[in-house]
């Protein structure tokens, strides 16, 4: 590589106020701010030098070095960019963990709107004037849905079971099923959170079959709970043997330890399944498939002290953890340290609020999740025609395929729902650069490769998105 000190191609690289006094950079600062278009120069101006460096000859017009103009505007628009941005999920995967799991319900927005805008009573009593408690406003909805005498509201799951396990078990023994130590998105483990708890594991059983003999055998006088895990993003077939809950809950209670249960993706209600296709699949998958997610009630009603569940998941709600329970046991969580570090902020209150208000009126047609995972074979197929008809008026040539989609966010692993997605007729070879395209598009869309097709799986994409999808999907093809 030539030394930057002695490379005679440097000296045609131009200085930072060269670049921005052209006059189609200086027109940028009509749109842009200085300070981004300036970033912009410095950063092609850093790649330019570091070619000529690598060997490149410069592109000189009169004995000086151009720099792209549109170069720099891409990047000084990307700089001035907000780094989340809506996408459209056309993957078919409901709650997509790395989408932002469940969409929230238009009462929620309009809920967060009209709070997230000036001041509310989010611990304060308006009767007496005094201060209150954040988690009092939901306490009577929550007991309506779940039947749980008490409940506490913190930022996620993860955090439910932490509070759980330092406030109930620290310093003494949590006995769990081996094949309940379950690890979910971005590497996080179960056990990586008792450990942080300050609980100690002790593991039980084997990875396929544990029996409630190994509970029992391993309870000692620092044993202060067992703890249930719902498998809800794998599952375990053949030659398999799990203690029921209410069996465990009745042996802890016979020695004086609690039974916790974290539900995880846990639902309110009933979630609807499909009928077992027998031309997919083997017998005991398709089996699987029609089990039903338990819900917090069901978990409840066989005995467990406590049950934690994710308010982005089946609820369909926003990021929250919930433990509903004992009242004893929720108001000494109430008291420890953690809960403050772990409390939702009045954006999370107001969209639960909103969400369970729902499931309270009997409206949970109006949660998109819910929609999205009760539509129609009938429904789906049409909407998927519905955007071939549009790609076909722009010229673009398309399958429409039945397809399996799935739950995702951590439930009903083995539930793969029929769908139907639109498949843009593209050589194999195209198919990554395509799919790349679509998210780079405004909106992006996140399309799903498999089969060596492109899969715009529209149980996840609405009628209103479909112009968009459309628009994308040209724009992709004829990059």
């Amino acid at each position: 590589m030539t030394d930057e000190r002695t490379s005679p191609k440097l000296r045609h690289l131009p200085k930072v106020d060269a670049v921005l006094a052209e006059p189609a950079v200086s027109a940028l600062l009509a749109d842009l701010p200085r300070w981004a278009v300036v970033d912009a120069i410095r950063e092609e101006l850093s790649l330019v030098r570091k070619k000529l460096l690598e060997g490149a000859d410069p592109d000189t017009e009169g004995g000086k070095l151009s720099v792209s103009s549109v170069a720099i505007a891409d990047r000084a628009r990307a700089l001035c960019a907000f780094p989340l941005q809506a996408v459209i999920n056309a993957t078919g995967v409901v709650l997509h963990t790395n989408l932002g799991r469940a969409p929230l319900c238009d009462r929620a927005l309009r809920r967060i709107s009209e709070l997230a805008s000036g001041y509310c009573n989010l611990e304060y009593q308006l009767e007496t004037g005094t201060r209150g408690s954040r988690q009092q406003p939901l306490a009577e909805l929550l007991h309506k849905l779940t039947g749980a005498p008490a409940h506490l509201i913190v930022n996620n799951n993860a955090a439910a079971v932490l509070l759980m396990l330092s406030g109930l078990c620290g310093g003494r023994e949590v006995i769990v099923s081996r094949g309940e130590l379950v690890e979910i998105g971005g590497s996080f483990r179960v056990p990586d959170v008792m450990r942080a708890s300050g609980a100690i594991l002790q593991e039980v059983g084997t990875t396929n079959r544990t029996h409630l003999r190994d509970y029992q055998s391993a309870v000692t006088e620092k044993t202060a709970a067992f703890l249930k895990v719902h498998r809800s993003n794998f599952a375990q077939l053949g030659f398999v043997t799990e203690v029921s809950l209410s069996n465990l809950a009745k042996s802890a209670h016979e020695r004086g330890l609690l039974c916790l249960y974290d539900l995880g993706s846990g639902a309110l209600v009933p979630m609807g399944t499909e009928p077992s296709d027998p031309s997919v699949g083997d017998t005991d998958e398709d089996e699987a498939t029609t089990q039903p997610e338990p819900t917090v009630k069901q978990v409840l009603a066989q005995g467990c002290d406590l049950v934690t569940l994710s308010g982005d998941k089946l609820l369909g709600g926003p990021q929250a953890g919930i433990l509903c329970g004992k009242a004893e046991l929720i108001a000494k969580l109430a008291r420890h340290p953690l809960l403050r570090a772990l409390r939702p902020d009045k954006l999370q209150l107001a969209a639960l609020g909103a969400t369970l208000e729902l499931y309270r009126d009997g409206l949970c047609s109006e949660l998109p999740t819910w929609r999205m995972l009760h539509q129609t074979e009938d429904t789906l197929r049409a909407r998927a025609e519905r955007l071939q008809q549009l790609l076909t008026v722009a010229a673009v040539s398309t399958d429409v395929l039945r397809v399996r989609s799935a739950v995702g966010g951590g439930a009903q692993p083995l539930h793969k729902p029929w769908s139907y997605a639109v498949s843009p007729q593209l050589p194999p070879c195209e198919l990554l650069a395509v799919q790349s395209a679509l998210r780079r598009h405004s909106p992006p869309v996140v399309a799903r490769v498999a089969r060596q097709r492109l899969l715009c799986d529209v149980r996840t994409i609405s009628d209103a998105q479909l112009p968009d999808v459309a628009r994308a999907l040209r724009a992709a093809i004829r990059r």
